[in-house]
């Protein structure tokens, strides 16, 4: 979809940009919403915590494929954006082998890891059966989670962003169906939530591909298509291995959280996943304002306007600050009322401590609001090493504080392991987007002409303020209107094709 972000109120185009992203991302946690709350409701707390207990190690190889994949639709844009129809195809190709290989070796060697990895995150043992199933069904369904976040990748690569969101829609609405009848009358417990997920998701792929068949010719691969050189696949390996690995980076984080929370006992894992549900919600608009802010300022550098950059980014700072305190002010007052939807009563201890982590992270979301928007920042302008050092930076603030603040402070030690990220992530960040400003203040300003182009976001895992994402900027290719000349050769020609009225003989 044709995006103009260099005319207009800066802070008017951003918030109007991040809605749709809003929306993907508020779908996105729904599919984690919707399971988190029919097994607290009908399984319990314990179901719940097992259910939480397996994210870290989800999180660890799922996330890795899904950030590979999402890296995959990056040379499809930009072959789109060329008008290179072949090379779409092949791109598109040689996506869907490296999915299925990569699907073919999780299927087959994941669920081998479940048991053994979740005894290394020593997770409690009244937990570790309930764990270990859901965790192996939904290794064994990996396949789907790949194929439908690639279609949907190479579908917005294209443009479309609308399509992918519609039947991520779908998606989460059978899910909340299917949890709720596998869950509750059917009583399939924990193996009943996994294969809900796998099932919609599945849906979503056929959903997808029947969208592509009859609506989408450009990404129809032809047989010849097929033969894929080891030139392509390195290509699409060296943009989406970097985006797994990112992916990776993130999960180690979660890992060493997860072995902290696990320590302390089944009801701590509930609260943390309860928790992380709800914060999750909140914290999608603050990530939807700093991927707009990360397009906007792409497409108005390549514009030569840093003067809208300036603006832009300082609007935008003060927006999600905004945002930040009415969010937080929300969870600080209706924290614990929202995680009791989560677990019902007779759970006072897992409520008690969710709110609390609801409370932290409440008071510190302009920490995180500061992050995504300067992060996002920096990212438009193409600088890769300050975010990417930001990110380890929060990998070890994260791991210490859970490891040594939980080790003192229990629970409430490793809930600020998330804030104390944030913080040292900000402290790097902010010199670093001020060098920036200052750069962009010495910069000629080109004359304001609209720039259309396909903003394309490539969005893969996140984790709390850790998110995996790429940007493809393409020039849209607009119809010219015809010369003078033209216009006297089309008008000779339509005359000379016009028919003859035929004379009638009277007789």
């Amino acid at each position: 979809m044709a995006r103009t972000l260099t005319t207009g109120s800066p802070w008017r185009v951003i918030l109007a940009f991040s809605v749709p992203l809003l929306i993907g991302n508020v779908v996105q946690q729904l599919y984690q919403v919707a399971d988190a709350i029919v097994v607290g409701r009908w399984l319990g707390v314990d179901a719940l915590a097992a259910v939480g207990a397996t994210g870290s190690l989800l999180f660890l190889l799922l996330g890795f494929a899904w950030g590979l994949t999402s890296g995959f639709a990056i040379p499809t844009a930009q072959a789109f954006g060329a008008q290179d129809h072949a090379a779409v195809r092949r791109s598109v190709a040689a996506g869907a082998v490296l999915t299925g290989i990569t699907s073919v070796i999780l299927t087959l060697f994941a669920p081998m890891l479940a048991r053994p990895g979740l005894e290394l995150l020593q997770t409690p043992p009244e937990l570790m059966e309930d764990a270990v199933v859901f965790a192996q069904i939904s290794f064994l369904g990996a396949s789907t989670m790949m194929f439908f976040n690639f279609l949907s990748a190479i579908i917005r690569a294209i443009g479309d962003s609308r399509t992918p969101l519609l039947f991520l829609t779908l998606a989460c609405v059978l899910n909340v169906g299917l949890v709720v009848l596998m869950v509750g009358p059917w009583g399939w417990g924990v193996a009943g939530a996994a294969l809900a997920t796998v099932l919609s998701q599945a849906v979503s792929v056929l959903l997808c591909l029947e969208y592509v068949r009859r609506r989408v010719p450009v990404l129809h691969v032809r047989r010849h298509d097929w033969r894929v050189t080891r030139r392509d696949l390195a290509e699409h390996l060296r943009l989406g291995l970097p985006m797994g690995f990112q992916a990776s980076i993130i999960a180690i984080g979660t890992l060493a959280v997860q072995v902290a929370l696990n320590r302390l006992g089944a009801a701590d894992v509930a609260a943390y996943t309860t928790a992380s549900r709800v914060d999750g919600l909140a914290v999608a608009l603050l990530m939807s304002l700093g991927l707009a802010t990360s397009m906007y300022v792409a497409q108005n550098h390549g514009g030569g306007r840093p003067d809208r950059i300036r603006r832009g980014v300082v609007q935008a700072t003060w927006l999600a600050l905004g945002a930040a305190v009415v969010l937080g002010a929300l969870l600080i007052v209706f924290g614990a009322g929202i995680v009791r939807l989560f677990v019902g009563e007779g759970s006072d201890e897992v409520v008690d401590l969710a709110a609390l982590m609801l409370v932290i992270n409440g008071a510190t979301y302009s920490a995180l609001a500061v992050l995504f928007i300067l992060r996002g920042a920096l990212q438009g302008l193409g600088h890769t090493m300050i975010p990417t050092v930001t990110g380890v930076v929060e990998l070890f603030a994260r791991t210490g504080a859970a490891v040594v603040l939980g080790a003192f402070f229990g629970f409430a030690g490793v809930a600020w392991s998330n804030p104390l990220a944030w913080f040292g992530a900000v402290v790097i960040l902010i010199p670093a987007y001020l060098r920036a400003h200052r750069e962009l203040g010495r910069m000629p300003v080109t004359p304001a002409v609209p720039t259309p182009t396909s903003a394309i976001p490539v969005v893969g895992p996140s984790d709390g303020s850790m998110v995996v994402d790429a940007i493809v900027t393409q020039p849209i290719a607009l119809p010219q209107q015809p010369s003078a000349t033209q216009r006297g050769n089309l008008v000779r020609i339509l005359a000379r094709r016009r028919p003859r009225k035929r004379s009638r003989i009277k007789g």
